[in-house]
């Protein structure tokens, strides 16, 4: 008597099962890597592979391949001393973009305008981007003399308002290991170009809770900045304004901190 066939539905198929393992390999790896990236950007600071290790739970050579995959696509970075992980351009790229992104971007740029139809002048929101302040968003004054930097820009740490409170803002020894590392070139007769001075300036800074520039950045240019903190009361970002002195006196400017203040708290819930 011949034997009955297999009913079709019993049998397994070797092709469906390699896709599936591949796929939750994949996503594991995935997972991690997301997790490495996350860690660097909460801890604000270069960290070593031991470090990423420890703190992941991940065996070292794991940690050590995902950092080769990220490094090689830009998302992580090799910090001064080589040994140590930073976020990279592509991270920091893909943070920018998405802070610019969409209705929340619209509203960010509506407070903005507020606070310029406010103080009369141009004002900003910046952020902390490895070294250097990032330009995140802008507003001019409708003045016909007026400094004019894109979105996206750049400028240094140790001379303008905006770089001078995000530094004030970094616990103490991070902040001394940040101002070691700042080349502090003078840009003007008031830039401070002394790293003692600098620290001396951020203690200042962060006990009256907003920055100056002095004509420290460009001669004949002054600006002030308030910090910008989340729902965790983290500061994120750095709300400024600047004017030439022909228009604006330091004095002047000081008595604008309370719109800023009170702009950078509505901020501060989109970020």
């Amino acid at each position: 008597m011949p034997r009955p066939a297999r009913p079709a539905a019993a049998v397994s198929s070797p092709s469906l099962s390699v896709p599936a393992a591949e796929e939750s390999a994949s996503g594991s790896s995935a997972e991690r890597s997301l997790r490495l990236l996350a860690l660097l950007a909460s801890e604000g600071r270069a960290l070593t592979l031991a470090d990423l290790a420890a703190q992941l739970g991940l065996p070292k050579g794991t940690a050590h391949r995902i950092c080769t995959q990220l490094l090689a696509t830009g998302f992580l970075a090799r910090d001064v001393d080589e040994r140590s992980f930073s976020v990279g351009p592509a991270l920091r790229k893909l943070a920018f973009d998405t802070l610019n992104h969409g209705t929340v971007r619209g509203l960010r740029h509506e407070v903005l305008s507020e606070l310029v139809r406010q103080v009369g002048e141009t004002c900003n929101l910046t952020t902390l981007d490895g070294a250097q302040v990032l330009y995140l968003d802008r507003v001019e004054a409708k003045w016909p003399l007026r400094l004019t930097l894109d979105v996206g820009s750049h400028v240094p740490l140790h001379c303008t308002a905006s770089g001078k409170l995000l530094l004030a803002q970094m616990p103490k020894k991070e902040r001394d290991a940040l101002i070691d590392r700042l080349p502090l070139a003078r840009m003007t007769a008031n830039t401070l170009v002394k790293a003692d001075a600098l620290r001396t300036e951020c203690d200042a800074i962060a006990r009256r809770g907003y920055s100056r520039d002095c004509e420290e950045f460009i001669a004949g240019l002054v600006a002030v900045a308030v910090p910008v903190r989340d729902a965790a009361g983290q500061v994120r970002a750095a709300l400024a304004v600047h004017a030439p002195t022909a228009r604006m006196s330091m004095e002047e400017a000081v008595k604008r901190i309370d719109a800023l203040k009170a702009a950078a708290e509505r901020m501060g819930t989109l970020l």
